[in-house]
């Protein structure tokens, strides 16, 4: 709820919901996720996070604000799983088949970390971000990381230490990464928030089922929607800069 571009975006709402509401009820699809916790903070303004999520009955986890990797581990414990799907919140339209494609290289068993995304530039919309690593690797990178960007950041160390963490990026068989489907600025909530009208304009649950590819044939056919937020794309992949502002982490 702190972000510094634009504040309470997480919770902001389209067709009578949360922005926060539409993901978790897209990731209700996937079939590959076991449990979703919500990783929040223990700042008061993010009491907002937790009240929802006890009132859709969604695990909560509240921690650091800055040291998020700590906030991820003491989140995982809670439950103690094989493996982490690491996904954020500024990816309300977060398509559950690319998480479980993500999901389901990792399980090959070769991976510390696969991630779609990471380390960038991307082949992939900013927005459709999914990092899966081991609980052990987690734990290992917890225990390891001092830099504060590592802290910050939860899946730097990962791959900044290829030598001690076997990493694979998973690339999109064609660059799509022109397509800005995140929440940074109040004209990606413009192009989010038209996509979820068109969407579930006439069946609310239609939103929740649409993939990635009709959300593209969508902007592909409404040009004045997709150039809303293109000023933030750099013609080279995602822009780095636009990735420091601090995450409400799942």
């Amino acid at each position: 709820m702190g972000s510094s571009r634009l504040p309470n975006k997480v919770m902001m709402s389209v067709l009578g919901k949360p922005l926060l509401g539409w993901m978790l009820d897209r990731l209700a699809l996937s079939q590959k996720i076991d449990d979703i916790i919500i990783a929040t903070t223990t700042e008061s303004h993010d009491d907002q996070i937790a009240n929802f999520a006890n009132r859709v009955g969604c695990r909560i986890f509240r921690g650091s604000e800055n040291d998020v990797l700590d906030r991820y581990y003491q989140a995982a414990c809670m439950v103690m799983p094989d493996a982490i799907a690491r996904l954020t919140a500024d990816c309300p339209l977060i398509d559950p088949m690319v998480v479980d494609r993500v999901v389901t290289e990792y399980s090959i068993g070769r991976w510390d970390f696969v991630s779609n995304t990471e380390p960038l530039p991307s082949s992939w919309p900013d927005g459709m971000d999914v990092s899966v690593f081991k609980f052990d690797a987690l734990v290992r990178a917890w225990k390891q990381a001092q830099k504060p960007s590592e802290r910050e950041h939860v899946t730097f160390h990962f791959w900044n230490n290829p030598q001690i963490f076997r990493c694979k990026r998973i690339e999109h068989e064609t660059d799509i990464s022109r397509y800005r489907l995140t929440l940074d600025y109040p004209e990606d909530f413009k192009v989010i928030e038209a996509i979820i009208q068109h969407f579930g304009g006439e069946d609310l649950s239609a939103i929740i089922r649409v993939s990635m590819t009709d959300i593209i044939t969508y902007l592909d056919n409404n040009r004045d929607i997709f150039k809303l937020n293109q000023k933030f794309f750099s013609g080279i992949g995602w822009m780095p800069s636009l990735k420091r502002d601090k995450k409400l982490g799942f």
